[in-house]
């Protein structure tokens, strides 16, 4: 491709959330950042156990083996950063979004019980983040597409932790900045079709440019970048992230080619450039048609389970949460009869 995309090293390491959490915190949710001790990287990035210690579970923790032998496996322990954790935790509320300098484990949603990334404790955080593709990347290879050919720049890992917040679907959008101007908006969920947005398209863009102008512009260390923002029931826009101006970060409805290119972009790929708009490129997912599966269904969940959630296996996944719940309700009755 002769895409012209070229991502700096200090543009991926101006978008970690320690740089730009406290120049904008006053516009962000809160927020608390601890550094993650060498012992605990090591752990996520050991393929071997999944297991989780912490867990209310009394019984020796099981993992299976190729010949089906199975062989009693403790997670392990590391006190001092729990308690750090936990402290965290409770401070901000009780329940908390978890990320690394870059990346949430949005990829890893459908370990959770509750396909949610909140989180409680540190066990929770460790299923999520073990279970993520998205992790392992901020841990493995965070200049990945990088053009310059300089050393890597060092990066301390921390744990980001964020009040848990619900946030409205459909109510977060993604913006691509170029030359600090905002040149470019899409809807951040593109899975889903949200009556809301064209019919309020105009003031949804009018209330995150006037966001961007008042307390973005000039004030972020590159020039070049991608904010993803969030606007309230009120039309309050706040900040959720910044994530580099490249291949690196999705292009979700424009392709990274059109984001790119110079070219004066238009509100949908389709539509003919008759009437020269002043503002950014507006998309958003129009109508039922064009709905989409969610990019990150596919990441790692095991396929027979991918299987289960598309639609003709329906009864089977009925039948399967029935099993489910079934061994829940004997393993109950077990340890109700051995006490």
């Amino acid at each position: 491709a002769g895409m012209f995309l070229s991502m700096k090293k200090e543009q991926v390491v101006n978008c970690q959330f320690s740089v730009w959490y406290p120049l904008f915190k006053k516009h962000t949710i809160k927020s608390l950042i601890l550094p993650i001790p060498q012992n605990v990287i090591d752990y996520l990035l050991d393929d071997g156990t999944l297991v989780v210690s912490g867990s209310d579970s009394d019984e020796e923790d099981v993992q299976w083996t190729d010949d089906e032998t199975t062989t009693a496996v403790t997670a392990p322990e590391f006190p001092e950063f729990n308690i750090k954790v936990q402290e965290a935790i409770n401070v901000l509320g009780g329940c908390v979004f978890p990320k690394l300098n870059w990346s949430a484990p949005r990829d890893a949603n459908w370990i959770a019980l509750n396909s949610s990334l909140q989180c409680q404790s540190l066990s929770d955080i460790f299923l999520l983040f073990k279970s993520s593709d998205f992790i392992t990347h901020d841990l493995t290879q965070p200049f990945l597409h990088c053009s310059d050919d300089s050393p890597d720049p060092t990066i301390n890992y921390e744990l980001v932790l964020r009040k848990w917040s619900e946030l409205i679907p459909g109510a977060e959008f993604r913006c691509f900045v170029k030359e600090n101007k905002v040149i470019a908006i899409s809807q951040r969920d593109y899975t889903q079709h949200y009556q809301h947005i064209a019919k309020q398209e105009a003031s949804i863009s009018s209330s995150i440019l006037g966001f961007f102008r008042d307390h973005i512009q000039y004030r972020f260390p590159d020039e070049d970048f991608v904010l993803d923002v969030y606007r309230d029931s009120s039309g309050r826009v706040w900040l959720i992230d910044f994530n580099p101006f490249g291949e690196v970060t999705d292009s979700l409805l424009f392709t990274w080619e059109e984001l790119t290119s110079g070219k004066h972009l238009t509100a949908s790929q389709t539509q003919e450039d008759t009437t020269l708009q002043d503002g950014p490129a507006f998309r958003y997912t129009t109508s039922e048609v064009t709905v989409q599966p969610s990019p990150c269904l596919s990441y790692r969940i095991p396929r027979d389970f991918l299987d289960l959630t598309t639609g003709e296996d329906a009864y089977k996944l009925i039948d399967f949460l029935k099993l489910k719940g079934q061994q829940e309700e004997e393993s109950s009755d077990e340890e109700e009869d051995e006490s």
